[in-house]
């Protein structure tokens, strides 16, 4: 595996968490967004996904840790491991790169999820759809919450937009009318110091997310470095608020890799049968892409 500083990120000396310096702007009052119009001629036919501040290049791992509040009170460990997979997946005209992401809490995986993840030309991030797997001691209880763009009344929303700018209208990250989905998102700030994990990054950008559907959720403030992505995740309000940092990113070889992807695979044959109405006329997922050696 490759080290964060040898996977080309730019660390700058350490110092305690900060928000000062750059633009920045009030809470948002806006409490909705509008949808994002999905044009298939805008995507490549071998899809790239590499947004300064939302990249996910086949190969690299990122893994958060933290804690959640739980329903009694009481904090748990919380940890999401991502690995950018070299597999693909047509989804709604669009190829689309799958991201294998798993949460833990108190070292137990409690979701499992393929993220369907898309990069326009002029370089938006797309999310095209979300296969969510819910376990309980490692049984499988379903998956509830899957959407996938062009299904049900489901449609695509941007993770990123191609140039965020502090003022500019909330943004829709996804709508799922079946299963009570709507995410928006507003540049908080942009700018930023901020250090976690002993290393420190600058030119931060900070996103606030919303879901205007179940406001009981509160907001969410995501931190973005350039060319590393999420670093921090942060709570405004909320039922179940939950706190994250990065603690890990690094490039993994093949043959880590490559046990990601079988998982990764078995996850999306199954969804034909745990999520049929979803998967049914989609293509299988296949490995399209390269990751860059080690």
């Amino acid at each position: 595996m490759a080290a964060l500083a040898a996977a080309g990120f730019v660390l700058a000396g350490c110092q305690p968490l900060s928000s000062g310096g750059g633009s920045t702007a009030h809470p948002p009052a806006a409490n909705d967004c509008a949808p994002a119009p999905l044009d298939r001629s805008w995507f490549p036919a071998v899809p790239r996904v590499d947004n300064r501040f939302r990249p996910f290049l086949p190969g690299m791992e990122y893994v958060l840790d933290g804690s959640v509040l739980g329903p009694d009170g009481s904090r748990h460990a919380h940890r999401i491991e991502t690995i950018v997979t070299q597999l693909t997946k047509l989804v709604d005209g669009v190829t689309t790169v799958v991201v294998f992401e798993r949460d833990f809490q108190d070292g137990t995986m409690t979701e499992s999820e393929l993220a369907l993840l898309a990069q326009d030309r002029q370089g938006a991030v797309w999310n095209l759809g979300e296969y969510p797997e819910v376990y309980d001691l490692g049984q499988l209880l379903g998956a509830p919450s899957a959407w996938i763009s062009g299904v049900a009344g489901s449609r695509a929303g941007m993770e990123m937009v191609a140039r965020p700018r502090v003022g500019d209208p909330p943004f829709q990250e996804g709508l799922a009318p079946a299963v009570g989905f709507k995410d928006c998102a507003v540049v908080y700030q942009s700018g930023q110091r901020v250090c976690v994990g002993g290393q420190c990054y600058d030119g931060v950008l900070v996103v606030d997310e919303f879901a205007p559907l179940n406001r009981r959720e509160g907001h969410q403030r995501k931190y973005y470095a350039p060319n590393v992505g999420t670093i921090k995740v942060g709570a405004v309000g909320g039922a179940d608020p939950e706190v994250l940092e990065l603690t890990r990113a690094v490039h993994l070889c093949q043959p880590e890799l490559v046990a990601a992807q079988e998982l990764a695979l078995a996850q999306d044959t199954r969804g034909y049968r745990v999520a049929t109405d979803l998967f049914a006329g989609l293509p299988p997922a296949s490995a399209t892409l390269q990751a860059q050696p080690c």
